[in-house]
């Protein structure tokens, strides 16, 4: 498979692992049951932070799209930096 279509598939998948672990309920609530047992710790306040959780869940992506070091963390930042792009614009907008 081509580079472009990897990237562009790990992205969705940085933005979906992302976006479920700090946005969504998941089934039968799970994912909040997952978010609660971390608590107010270093987990917890990851998993309620799309930006911070992006950073972290992109690192596996990108090492195994990158071949070198250079092309790895830029990769990382790439993948991480779509995935807050994604976020944005499907992010829905609630009055103040």
């Amino acid at each position: 498979m081509s580079t472009p279509y990897m990237f562009l598939l790990s992205l969705l998948a940085v933005w979906r692992i992302c976006h479920l672990l700090s946005q969504e309920d998941g089934p039968f609530d799970l994912i909040i049951k997952f978010r609660k047992l971390f608590g107010q710790g270093f987990f917890g306040n990851l998993l309620d932070c799309f930006y911070c959780l992006s950073m972290w869940v992109s690192i596996p992506f990108a090492v195994w799209l990158g071949s070198d070091w250079k092309e790895t963390v830029v990769y990382w930042l790439a993948l991480s930096g779509g995935a807050c792009i994604l976020f944005k614009l499907t992010e829905k907008n609630t009055p103040n």
